[in-house]
């Protein structure tokens, strides 16, 4: 609208402007404007008047419309309040739908649990013919066991909270109890009176127990007197029947052990005579042969681990070395104990401590016997590696155990170690001081392994061996003790030679020995096998100069003497390298054979003998190079050629 004004406004000045111009009267002007403004007045009333009849028509039409509009704005008006009316409606019948679920859902509720109570409550005529009537072992029996169980429990809630609805069914519960308790009383009792019977197999009883062991929960849970007398009736028998087992048992396994024992005079270090040989393989002393030497010895802990144990009756001919006797006395021990462990937590419902106690009081006497056995014969044993072969599987069968999830031994397993490594350290430490009190001169001048060395070999590989899968720092630091003694005895067993050569000749004999033992039963990285792998390689560097001094000592005092002298100094060795070419050039074949001569007959093992020769005869090489190296042409031209040497050289190697 002001766009508009503002147009007219400069419309109307510019007629002004244009009137201004044209020097016109503005009085006539405004005339002539009225004029018009009363001619165009009087054209509209006329025309007004023409039209009155329609402008009343539509005046008429008007009113009729604000008419219709009123009736329509009554009756919508009316319309939202029936809505009104509706949506209140809708929302009291939504709470009174609500309520009625909830009222619903409450006495469906109760009506269950009603149902259920009067159910729990209600004792059927099935329930009191079967209890009183079918044997226990019958599974609808079984069944309403299970139902009175659960009814008991309720009256006892029942009575708990004063309930008299509990009145009406008590007395007939109780009689039902009394029924029930007397009948699996007397089945579960004469059950374990059947492990009483001789060459019974007590796992068929025990195995039925456990096809009803909610017999005992029943009893457990409303009777604990009668629950202890059962108990304590089963660990009375199953006590008197292990003991009784494992007390003749033993007995009849120490009838199978080696008839000659080994005593305090089979020491390592005592001396070996004709008369009695700790290596004699005769019938009388047969088991002598493994005092130091495992054999087959180790396989009881391996393949014999879970063998069948040794039946006494149909072996009576055989003898066992006791590791063996205790490797199936112990595992018939594991597989009685974990299985009864195993039974009475699943059967009696005890864990932790009740569990422990009560496997106690069934194993204990037997337990006892056996480590008063074992304490028995360990005071007077001088065997050392079946004392340490024991301890082994002691390790091995606590480990079994724990796998089957038994650790009821483990406190048997721990007086049983302590029993045996005192004696063990005891005889270890023996054999050591045997070694140290030995006198070198009471054993005769031989080059060959002596026996001893033989002795420790073996046995430190026993050792070794066994102990790889459980290494021990007391074994380990007791094995460093024996080698530093025998070390220090073959030192002295070497002093008894007067040549250096026969010294050298004996102590590679029994490294060698030593080292072979080693390496053929053990791992080739063991502390012990690493230590005489030095003191042989050293031995054996020594040795070689020793045997090539008599053949070469010239050339090789030459070469050592004279490989720091310049060429002048050479020059004026010439005649003395003349003499050595040609006293080697006339000898050097005789000198090999009688070399291969004195190494193969020095050394029994044919295998050290000629590696000792490739040795000396890499070293002779050696020398001869260097040699060569510092004559002068005139000297060298009148020297063997090398290859001819090495000709010869090859013919004494060996295809071994």
């Amino acid at each position: 609208m002001s766009q508009i004004n503002n147009k007219e406004e400069v419309v109307g000045h510019e007629e002004i402007q244009e009137i201004l111009k044209l020097g016109t009267d503005l009085r006539e002007y405004s005339q002539e404007i009225e004029k018009e403004l009363v001619k165009v007045s009087n054209e509209s009333i006329s025309s007004y008047i023409k039209e009155s009849s329609n402008i009343a028509q539509l005046h008429n039409q008007i009113g009729s419309c604000d008419k219709i509009l009123e009736n329509m704005e009554n009756m919508l008006t009316n319309f939202q309040q029936v809505l009104n009316n509706i949506s209140s409606e809708i929302t009291i019948l939504q709470k009174k739908s609500v309520n009625m679920s909830v009222q619903l859902t409450n006495r469906q509720s109760v009506r269950a649990q009603l149902y259920q109570f009067v159910d729990d409550m209600a004792i059927p005529e099935e329930m009191i013919r079967c209890i009183m009537d079918c044997p226990v072992t019958d599974k609808d029996f079984l069944t309403h066991l299970n139902e009175l169980n659960h009814k008991l429990s309720l009256v006892k809630e029942l009575n708990f909270k004063e309930s008299k609805s509990a009145d009406d069914v008590g007395d007939i519960l109780e009689k039902l109890k009394i029924k029930s308790m007397s009948k699996l009383r007397n089945y579960l009792l004469d059950q374990i009176y059947k492990f009483r019977r001789p060459m019974t197999n007590y796992q068929v009883p025990q195995n039925a127990m456990l096809k009803h062991k909610f017999f005992f929960e029943f009893i457990l849970s409303n009777e604990r007197q009668v629950a202890q007398e059962i108990c304590t009736e089963y660990v009375d028998t199953m006590g008197k029947i292990y003991y009784s087992y494992f007390k003749s048992y033993s007995s009849r396994l120490a009838d199978l052990r080696y008839e000659e024992a080994v005593t305090k005079d089979d020491l390592m270090g005592i001396e070996d005579t004709a008369s009695k040989g700790l290596f004699t393989k005769s019938t009388s002393l047969k088991n002598k042969s493994t005092i130091f030497t495992i054999g087959n010895r180790g396989d009881i802990l391996t393949s014999q681990l879970e063998a069948p144990i040794i039946v006494p009756h149909t072996q009576q001919k055989i003898r066992f070395p006791f590791e063996a006797l205790f490797r199936s006395e112990q595992y018939a021990l594991v597989d009685n104990a974990c299985r009864e462990y195993l039974f009475i937590t699943e059967f009696y419902l005890v864990r932790g401590n009740q569990s422990q106690d009560l496997f106690n009081q069934i194993m204990g006497k037997t337990m006892s016997l056996m480590l008063k056995n074992i304490d028995t014969y360990v005071q007077d044993c001088y065997d050392t590696i079946a004392l340490f072969l024991c301890i082994q599987l002691i390790l091995r069968y606590q480990i079994m155990c724990h796998k089957r999830c038994v650790n009821a031994l483990d406190k048997y397993w721990d007086t049983l170690q302590s029993a045996i490594w005192p004696r063990f350290e005891f005889l270890f430490r023996l054999n050591i001081q045997s070694i140290r009190d030995c006198d070198p001169t009471k054993f005769s001048k031989e080059t060959g392994p002596h026996y001893i060395t033989r002795r420790y070999a073996e046995f430190s590989a026993a050792v070794v061996g066994i102990t790889e899968n459980f290494p021990n720092e007391t074994v380990s630091r007791l094995l460093l003790e024996l080698q530093n003694e025998v070390e220090c005895f073959m030192l002295r067993m070497a002093a008894i030679f007067p040549q250096r050569k026969e010294q050298l000749i004996y102590l590679i004999n029994n490294y060698d020995l030593i080292l072979g033992i080693l390496m053929e039963r053990t791992r080739d990285n063991t502390k012990e096998a690493e230590s005489f792998r030095e003191q042989l390689s050293a031995r054996s560097n020594e040795y070689v100069e020793e045997i090539l001094s008599p053949h070469m000592g010239g050339i090789i005092h030459f070469v050592k003497e004279c490989e720091k002298e310049s060429s002048e100094d050479l020059k004026r060795q010439e005649r003395r390298s003349l003499a050595l070419v040609t006293s080697f050039s006339s000898n050097w074949k005789k000198a090999i054979e009688d070399l291969n001569r004195e190494v193969l007959l020095s050394f029994p093992s044919l295998v050290t003998g000629q590696s000792l020769l490739q040795l000396a005869l890499a070293q002779l090489v050696q020398y001869y190079n260097r040699f060569h190296k510092l004559l002068t042409p005139t000297a060298r031209a009148q020297l063997v050629n090398i290859h001819v040497i090495m000709v010869e050289i090859k013919k004494y190697k060996s295809s071994y």
